[in-house]
């Protein structure tokens, strides 16, 4: 290196992790005798665990700095007769050699790198402080690559300043795993896009594909590139047929039983057989033969699967977009489609249009008087354990406080965890913290460590003109302060008398 400070301060981190190493190698040396030694260990290997992942990330954003700082100084350094491209070329090869890296993962860090540095200040100020990883700036940089810069800003400003408009709820974006990052982010983004969704919805119609991929050890790859209600369909019916073939005598997980029931639905002749190649052999050829030829013998269970509609877009008085639960939002249009043909592996969600809080669940429920489940569902969206995927549907309701030790049955006292980590509850250190009405619960690790849960970002939906209400239409003597909206008036939450749009909207489900 030819800076002498840069070499010592590279010299300094490596002295700081053969330090680390070492704190590891010899943790527990020296403790009081009053402790544990193994939970002392344990807990210090998590703390170094928690400041590696922050130095990561301060490092992650070093690296972007000087990536962006190079490629400019690059760009003014070189001759003005070198074409522009050449000069793009020798920066990316540059960088591709030193980082030992091909030229496409280079150019993918250039890119990153300058948008980091110049449109999305937040991300770079949280890299920095080690508050979010890299895969988290990466998800932030590929959302907002298609906005304009003032709604990348609203986007970056939702989930990293504490002091915007409409600040992000729940577990913080850093806090969370990229790739659940990644599905709120999208949320926001689709939701608050400056082109209407039913436009961007119509061009990715006309561009729907299936693509073919050989792999390797005689393997192959099929997707598809649908609209969002054809694939949501697709995907639950597989795997309420999957479940389905489950049992106590089926050695296949449930992954490889989708793929089979996939693979026995495409390859069935006209007369109901499937056709499978001798290509499958073994338990996996044995039970596609039980479960794919006599497919249509098999009970297939309900596939169900939430749609959440503002009444108002429901009603065709806006455009606003719905939101498909496991996928996010899709255009109204969509939304009113699977309601007006009885779709019947989706249940349809009207929500107040007053603050987004959900009305309705199918025709049987309205204000959600019939169980709790459903507010749970609603109220959580998934299971509540960080990181974890699984969709509401596919969980059961669980007491927090176990009901022989005074728990109660109350939404306060309810979460809904996938199989998975019900079982992690009850057979290990692994315990939920106290949840709201509104707020699914965190969790406790068997460390102490408290890890906070996703929340619905809920947003009160958009108001026909017709039926907005105007700035002090709705005040009046209230035994509380009336609460604003963003309309600029305030709204009557007692409803007395009912409004021109409750009524509206009374007589529109009471006819239903």
């Amino acid at each position: 290196m030819a800076n002498q400070a840069v070499e010592e301060a590279f010299g300094a981190i490596d002295a700081a992790i053969a330090m680390l190493r070492a704190e590891v190698a010899g943790s527990g040396c020296g403790l009081t005798s009053d402790t544990d030694p193994l939970a002392a260990v344990a807990d210090e290997c998590l703390d170094i665990l928690a400041g590696i992942a922050r130095a990561e990330a301060r490092i992650a954003a070093l690296k972007a700095e000087a990536a962006a700082t190079y490629a400019d100084s690059a760009r003014s350094a070189a001759p003005p007769y070198v074409p522009a491209i050449a000069q793009e070329m020798a920066i990316t090869a540059e960088v591709g050699c030193v980082l030992a890296i091909g030229d496409r993962a280079a150019g993918m860090l250039l890119e990153q790198s300058h948008a980091l540095s110049t449109s999305l200040p937040l991300t770079l100020s949280a890299l920095q402080a080690g508050t979010v990883s890299w895969q988290h700036a990466k998800v932030m940089v590929d959302e907002t690559a298609t906005l304009d810069r003032e709604a990348a800003r609203a986007l970056e400003a939702h989930f990293l300043d504490a002091d915007a408009a409409n600040p992000a709820r729940g577990c913080p974006a850093g806090e969370m795993p990229a790739f659940r990052f990644r599905r709120k982010a999208r949320t926001w983004r689709e939701r608050h896009h400056p082109d209407s969704i039913e436009r961007r919805h119509a061009k990715g119609v006309q561009d729907r594909y299936l693509e073919y991929t050989p792999e390797q050890d005689g393997m192959a790859r099929v997707s598809a590139y649908l609209p969002a209600d054809q694939a949501a369909a697709i995907w639950n019916r597989i795997t309420a047929i999957a479940r389905g073939l489950q049992g106590p005598h089926e050695a296949r997980t449930l992954t490889q039983l989708r793929a089979d029931v996939f693979a026995a639905a495409a390859l069935r002749s006209n007369n109901g057989c499937a056709r499978c190649s001798n290509g499958i052999s073994g338990e996996t050829g044995a039970g596609l033969d039980a479960g794919a030829s006599g497919l249509a013998d098999v009970p297939t269970p309900r596939a169900e699967i939430l749609v959440t509609v503002p009444v108002f877009s429901l009603l065709g008085m806006t455009e606003e977009s719905a939101m498909l639960d496991g996928f996010g939002p899709i255009p109204a249009s969509m939304a009113r489609e699977l309601v007006a043909n009885g779709a019947d592996s989706f249940h349809r969600v009207l929500v107040d249009p007053r603050d987004g809080a959900p009305l309705e669940i199918g025709r049987t429920s309205y204000r959600l008087t019939k169980a709790m489940r459903n507010w749970l569902r609603m109220r959580d969206g998934k299971c509540p354990f960080p990181g974890c995927s699984n969709h509401s549907l596919d969980n059961e309701a669980d007491h927090l406080l176990a009901w022989h030790h005074g728990g109660t049955t109350g939404i306060s006292n309810l979460g809904q965890p996938c199989p998975k980590h019900h079982r992690l509850k009850h057979t290990s250190g692994w315990k939920p913290a106290p949840a709201t009405k509104n707020e699914p619960p965190g969790w406790i690790s068997p460390s102490g460590r408290k890890y906070k849960s996703e929340h619905q970002d809920w947003e009160p939906p958009h108001w026909p003109r017709s039926l907005a209400p105007e700035a002090g239409e709705l005040q009046r003597q209230l035994p509380y302060p009336p609460m604003p909206t963003a309309l600029g008036g305030t709204v009557d939450y007692l409803k007395v008398p009912p409004s021109a749009a409750e009524q509206f909207l009374r007589a529109y489900l009471d006819a239903r």
